[in-house]
């Protein structure tokens, strides 16, 4: 009988299989050592679910939910499994996944005559436990897209009809628990078994379902409240009414019939009347507020937030000067070391806080300051002579990824501070069972700016995202909550605006690199978006800042 050869990294092995084995036969074959439940495989670096038959030789790694790709597939398929128990307890409400918060995933049902009461939250939780227990397959089919359609209609799913009408595909894969259909972007584990981990609680008039640790996921991640990220969902909720766009679907809708430019508009005009509602904050507030600190995570718009701020505080009377956190570096020789002996130029710990602090005193105290500089090419301190003075009708704005730290600001009069948190924060999602993640929102930002601005490569961008994202974990996200406002920088057209130049970025990926499986992902979803002409973007839009022609500075 003829054979492939299959290389299999997690084994380190070599193994000859019949062509049309699937992935799935070939794990029950060589049994490759895992602690916690195999989700699926990269099969030549491509995510792929254990029913993917192999007809050539292949390289193949089985990954479990402590990788990133692993952990995905985790999270989908906790959500079919909460779509199932909500269909067979309560059949004619519908499930609406709605935003990553709190360590979990926050859901609604969706329907006028259902209220989330804590006792239907136990029993949905006790259905999902039951559904988990029962072990069933998790199966895929390749049905014609249109019927698909017609499947969902007749559920009153308008956003998936949308969402694959508008995709283009003669077929789309449909997954079933117990004869029940769902479409996910992306694939999911082979059972409902492999889901031990999970929690199910009220929160905010919905519930949170509860996600577990990648690096520990016997335990889940501990709940935080995060009310004011809440608040700032909730906006974007009614800002998404305002606009009628929600979803992928109907934003494909608007563009196919050429109406994608009023949401440009109205989008645009939301944006610039949150930020003059924040400088109104501080002008309340104007006779103590002398700094104001803007944080946030990579590819948010921090810059041109700032830019923009500073005009609506210049309407107000105020006039703001800017004080860069990197100039408060400690020398190179002076900077801590991370768990692998390199430099951490991540941690706070990397500032000199006790000059910063001075500094900032002194300014106060109305007393002029030499301001200091950090040369990153020698990684020493110099001073040049430029001075500081602040005068009644100045602010002081700082922007950096420490500035909502109580750390940096421990020994400032608090009420002379005014803590502000960017982030883009994705205001719509794929459909009610698909979110998009805000980090992917940002990594096709900072992917587009990387290449058009620093010489970078997709792949470069896609190799050290997971390190960027450690870094937020540990540095930003811990003290979002600290801010006095919180500006979602994101754009509810900016997908399709970035689509045209994030693809071919994404398409010059290797396939023998590691990184191909993360710009295959993002091609598909891609695959989803109708692009979006840029012609009609202001040159003071923050998503300028990535895409170019912006009238600011950088």
């Amino acid at each position: 009988m003829k054979t492939i050869t299959i290389t299999c990294e997690n084994t380190g092995r070599d193994y000859h299989v019949a062509p049309g084995t699937t992935v799935g036969e070939l794990q029950q074959i060589i049994h490759p050592e895992n602690r916690y439940p195999v989700m699926g495989a990269l099969v030549n670096n491509q995510l792929q679910d254990l029913q993917y038959v192999i007809m050539a030789p292949s390289r193949i790694n089985y990954v479990d939910m402590t990788s990133l790709d692993g952990y995905s597939v985790n999270t989908r398929s906790l959500i079919f499994v909460l779509y199932k128990a909500v269909t067979q307890l309560y059949p004619r409400r519908l499930l609406r996944v709605e935003y990553f918060l709190s360590n979990g995933i926050y859901c609604r049902i969706s329907h006028p005559d259902t209220k989330l009461t804590a006792e239907i939250i136990d029993r949905l939780r006790e259905e999902m436990r039951q559904i988990i227990a029962a072990d069933y397959p998790i199966t895929r089919e390749n049905i014609p897209t249109e019927k698909v359609v017609q499947l969902f209609r007749k559920k009153g799913l308008k956003d998936k009809t949308d969402l694959l009408e508008t995709r283009g595909k003669l077929y789309s894969s449909l997954y079933y628990i117990d004869k029940l259909p769902d479409y996910f972007y992306g694939t999911l584990c082979p059972s409902t078994g492999c889901l031990q981990t999970f929690g199910l609680i009220p929160y905010k008039g919905g519930m949170l379902l509860q996600l577990p640790d990648r690096h520990n996921p016997s335990e889940l991640r501990p709940f935080i409240r995060q009310d004011k990220l809440f608040q700032v969902f909730n906006e974007h909720k009614e800002w998404a009414k305002i606009l009628e766009v929600s979803d992928i679907g109907s934003l494909n809708k608007l563009t196919e019939s050429k109406r994608d430019n009023p949401v440009i508009k109205i989008s645009e005009a939301l944006h610039e009347k949150k930020i003059s509602q924040i400088a109104d904050q501080i002008k309340s507030r104007r006779k103590k507020v002398k700094v104001i600190l803007i944080a946030g995570p990579s590819s948010s718009g921090k810059t041109t937030f700032s830019k923009r701020l500073a005009v609506q505080l210049t309407v107000n009377g105020i006039r703001p000067v800017n004080l860069s956190l990197d100039n408060y570096f400690v020398n190179r020789e002076d900077t801590p070391l991370d768990e692998k002996g390199e430099y951490d130029y991540e941690t706070i710990d990397a500032l000199d806080i006790a000059t910063f602090t001075d500094n900032i005193r002194h300014l106060l105290a109305g007393e002029e300051v030499e301001i200091p500089k950090f040369s990153f090419e020698a990684g020493k301190r110099y001073y040049d002579g430029e001075k500081l003075r602040i005068a009644p009708n100045n602010v002081i704005i700082v922007e950096g990824i420490h500035g909502l730290n109580p750390k940096l600001t421990q020994l400032l009069p608090p009420d002379a501070l005014f803590k502000i948190f960017v982030s883009a924060l994705t205001s719509i999602a794929i459909d009610s069972h698909n979110l998009i993640n805000p980090t992917d929102n940002r990594l096709i930002r900072r992917m587009v700016r990387d290449h058009k601005y620093r010489n970078n490569s997709a792949t470069d961008t896609l190799k050290r995202w997971e390190s960027v994202l450690l870094g937020e974990q540990k540095h930003i996200v811990p003290y979002q909550e600290e801010a006095d406002a919180i500006f979602n920088s994101a754009l509810i057209y900016e997908l399709g605006a970035l689509k045209t130049q994030a693809e071919p970025l994404l398409q010059e990926v290797a396939q023998q690199n590691p990184e191909y499986s993360k710009a295959l992902r993002l091609l598909k979803f891609f695959s989803y978006i109708r692009a979006i002409p840029t012609n009609e973007i202001p040159p003071t839009s923050i998503i300028r800042e990535f895409l170019g022609g912006s009238s600011f500075r950088y």
